[in-house]
C-alpha cells in the first residue's frame, strides 16, 4: 500500500469519530463538510514555535488542484482542513516526534464572492463537532496573518510531493 494511502487511512481512523457540520452562515454550497473524513492529505507540517504537528487535508476540489499544480489561485470550492496535535517524543524511539493530544481543527474555504474582503477565503474552526466560520472581523485577523502568502493565494501550505522523482 502506498505511503500516502497509509497516512490517509491513519488520518481517517484518528478523525473519523468526529462529526462535522456547519452553521448556516458558514456552509458552502458544495461539497458538504461532513465528507471531510474522505479527504486526502495535501501536506503535513511541524510548528517549532507551538510544538505542534499538523496534517493538512483537502476536499476533492483542493486535492485535484494540488495534484495538477493549479493552486495560484486555488479553485472556488476548495476547502483546506488543518488538524493539529501537540507533539511528543515517541516512547520507544527517541528520534521520532509523534502526535500527542488533539489541539484543534481549522478550515479555509475558497469562495471569492462570499469572502471577498478576506482575499476570497473564509476562516473557521471546528468546535464541538461543528464548523464555525469566523465573523468578518476575526476573519480579517486571520487574513492579516496570511498576507505574507499573497503570492500563494494566501495559503501557507505547500502541497507535499506524492511521487518520487526519477
Amino acid at each position: 500500500m502506498k505511503k500516502n494511502h497509509l497516512l490517509a487511512i491513519a488520518m481517517t481512523v484518528a478523525l473519523g469519530s468526529l462529526s462535522f457540520s456547519a452553521n448556516t452562515f458558514a456552509e458552502p454550497s458544495s461539497p458538504k463538510l461532513n465528507e471531510y473524513v474522505d479527504w486526502r492529505v495535501l501536506s503535513v507540517s511541524h510548528r517549532n514555535d507551538k510544538n505542534t504537528l499538523r496534517a493538512i487535508l483537502g476536499n476533492d476540489i483542493a486535492i485535484k488542484a494540488s495534484r495538477e499544480n493549479k493552486t495560484k489561485p486555488w479553485p472556488e470550492g476548495s476547502i483546506i482542513a488543518k488538524v493539529v496535535w501537540k507533539e511528543r517524543t515517541h516512547p520507544n524511539w527517541g528520534a521520532a516526534i509523534v502526535p500527542a493530544e488533539f489541539s484543534a481543527a481549522e478550515a479555509m474555504i475558497k469562495d471569492s464572492k462570499k469572502y471577498a474582503s478576506t482575499g476570497g477565503w473564509g476562516y473557521g474552526h471546528w468546535v464541538n463537532g461543528k464548523l464555525e466560520m469566523h465573523p468578518e472581523a476575526k476573519a480579517k485577523t486571520c487574513y492579516g496573518c496570511h498576507q505574507p502568502m499573497k503570492d500563494n493565494d494566501y495559503v501557507y501550505t505547500f502541497s507535499a510531493p506524492m511521487k518520487a522523482k526519477k
